[in-house]
């Protein structure tokens, strides 16, 4: 949903669809090489990252992008961490990964991505949310923490498990009516705010 407030630029964290292919893309190319090796735990080429960004939008699971002023600055993905039951439900486990641009840092994008993912997953049969990253990766920690992660350190990674709520039908409802704004807002106005730039 769109959110605005007195001389802050308008941002807008929606669903992603196939159709947002080259934002993603275009995405993945501005981060800079720290921002993108925490996101993928590695060093990712830039074959790799277009590979990764032909594929994400149509894999399993689903993408959710904070868009500001128009543009595609952070982005969150939820996949499912064993073959999907079916296409509305992704099992009792799944995996979040979030990263968004350093020069949008700080805004509360990234609470708002986690936010957004957290009540998708749990809509969608999630019952522990997994988010892994890199030891060094503080605002990682600090968001997953913010959202009562428990942390455990494994060597240079960190995996961070929050357990789910079930849903109410009050949420369910809810989660309905947001997906079809998302939806809307993609399809509708793609020169718009929320939309592909």
């Amino acid at each position: 949903m769109a959110t605005l407030a007195r001389d802050e630029p308008v941002r807008t964290v929606r669903r992603l669809w196939p159709a947002d292919r080259n934002a993603v893309l275009d995405y993945f190319l501005r981060l800079d090489p720290e921002t993108r090796a925490s996101r993928f735990m590695g060093n990712v080429s830039e074959a790799g990252v277009r590979a990764y960004a032909e594929q994400a939008v149509k894999a399993d699971g689903m993408m959710y992008g904070a868009f500001v002023e128009g543009v595609l600055r952070g982005l969150g993905e939820l996949r499912p961490m064993a073959p999907c039951p079916s296409r509305y439900v992704l099992g009792p486990r799944a995996e979040a990964a979030f990263a968004v641009e350093l020069a949008f840092r700080r805004r509360g994008l990234g609470a708002d991505l986690f936010a957004r993912i957290a009540r998708a997953a749990r809509h969608r049969g999630v019952v522990d949310l997994h988010v892994r990253c890199l030891s060094g990766n503080g605002p990682m920690l600090r968001l997953a923490a913010k959202h009562g992660a428990a942390l455990q350190y494994a060597g240079s990674e960190i995996d961070g498990a929050l357990h789910l709520e079930r849903p109410t039908p009050f949420s369910l409802w809810y989660e309905g009516i947001a997906e079809a704004f998302d939806f809307s807002l993609a399809v509708s106005f793609p020169n718009r705010i929320g939309a592909t730039a």
